[in-house]
């Protein structure tokens, strides 16, 4: 491991380069405000990433003949310029992304990460985000390391040698905190519905936001409840420490949760450091719909921008403005339906904060449907709970106007009589 500057580091970097960049907290910014202050030097370096947290300031306007984001996952940081032209995104299972890597479909020259310290070994680790980027370490023809020993040391897949690492920046920078949102009422309202229909001995996957932590929160009388997911945040660790989550049910890795990346707080940071309840695994096996499956139980709670009558759920764009990406949604939809006792649940709010109704006759033109009307089991509102699963589309339509907002049930059932001449009881 050869130690420099953040400026040597990135001098590897030339035009026409493919750079990946760490992922969610691990974004590392030092590498990448010095690969931006290049850009009068550098053209045409592609810069590939999935959601990173923080600043992404190669992805300016003024930066455009330099750096061309090319997203698998579009976060708040890169949003702006992917919706005027400036950024491209690339719709994948979150899943199939190491086999981008793993297969060269997007052969990797630079990858910039951010580890811990080595240890007495040589071995630092990727910490809070293993994800694809241990995939992205492995295929890139150069790996830089922010070196930082703020990032906790986490067992599992992410494990880096100094010998794989050319050149490493020593950084003493706080890793990127999201602190939990205050929770609403209509989050906390969602998160009961969840929970009433979560069993004893489920194995859990949630993200992060208002509603996955308001479904962890309403869980404190449960009992032996596993986490395999491809990420968690700080909502679980008190049900740990309460002993509700104890992994005891679990087949794939019992005892122990199972994730791919973290974000969250400090406490949570320091929670996984060193910490062998919690294996940090290569997300191409932990969001594998075949290993997902073999877990009781399996009950993930996922999100939504709009769900239309049939069941249709968008959950990555507005009309055609893309807003996230499909990430890990359908690889736990489908293990959740495969698995023994499995809940596949897709949770929102029935309205947008200005009032429009999320639960829609029809899609608005151009939004992409990311999990398909014939995957959809449970859909939760603050207004209840509606089971699609063996329904027809007349039946799955008047229970979805049930649990939409009271202002837009009778629009909705005017829609749905004129598409459909009858409602299922």
């Amino acid at each position: 491991m050869n130690h420099v500057s953040a400026d040597e580091a990135v001098s590897v970097i030339a035009s026409g380069h493919r750079v990946y960049l760490h992922t969610a907290a691990a974004a590392p910014h030092r590498l990448t405000r010095a690969m931006t202050a290049r850009a009068p030097e550098l053209r045409d370096v592609e810069i590939v990433q999935l959601h990173t947290e923080g600043e992404a300031p190669f992805a300016k306007a003024e930066y455009a003949e330099s750096f061309r984001t090319n997203a698998l996952f579009v976060g708040a940081n890169i949003r702006e310029a992917v919706a005027e032209g400036a950024a491209d995104y690339i719709p994948v299972f979150l899943s199939e992304v190491p086999a981008l890597f793993r297969q060269k479909i997007l052969p990797l020259d630079v990858a910039m990460i951010q580890v811990s310290p080595p240890d007495r070994h040589g071995f630092c680790s990727l910490g809070v985000s293993v994800d694809a980027s241990r995939a992205a370490v492995e295929m890139a023809t150069h790996v830089i390391a922010q070196v930082n020993p703020n990032m906790p040391r986490s067992h599992g897949d992410g494990l880096v040698h100094v010998d794989q690492v050319d050149f490493a920046v020593d950084v003493d920078d706080p890793l990127h905190e999201v602190p939990p949102p205050a929770p609403t009422e209509i989050a906390t309202a969602i998160g009961q519905y969840c929970a009433d229909i979560i069993e004893d001995g489920a194995t859990l996957q949630m993200g992060i936001g208002a509603i996955p932590d308001a479904v962890l929160k309403a869980l404190s009388d449960h009992r032996d409840l596993g986490i395999h997911t491809e990420m968690f945040s700080d909502g679980v660790i008190d049900l740990v420490e309460r002993g509700v989550i104890t992994n005891a049910d679990k087949r794939v890795h019992p005892g122990k949760i199972v994730s791919s990346f973290v974000m969250g707080t400090r406490r949570l940071y320091d929670f996984l450091d060193d910490n062998p309840l919690v294996a940090m695994l290569d997300v191409a096996y932990v969001n594998d719909t075949a290993v997902i499956r073999r877990n009781p139980k399996v009950t993930a709670i996922n999100s939504a921008i709009e769900v239309d009558l049939t069941g249709q759920v968008v959950a990555d764009s507005i009309g055609t403005k893309m807003y996230s990406g499909v990430g890990g949604q359908m690889d736990f939809i489908r293990g959740a339906s495969l698995s023994r006792g499995g809940k596949p649940i897709i949770a929102l709010p029935s309205a947008t904060a200005s009032g429009t109704s999320r639960i829609v006759p029809y899609l608005k033109q151009g939004a992409g449907v990311v999990t398909t009307r014939a995957h959809v089991h449970y859909v939760v509102t603050e207004y209840g709970v509606a089971n699609l699963y063996g329904k027809n589309l007349r039946q799955r339509a008047r229970a979805l106007i049930d649990i939409a907002h009271p202002d837009h049930r009778e629009a909705l059932e005017r829609e749905a009589l004129n598409r459909f001449r009858t409602l299922g009881d």
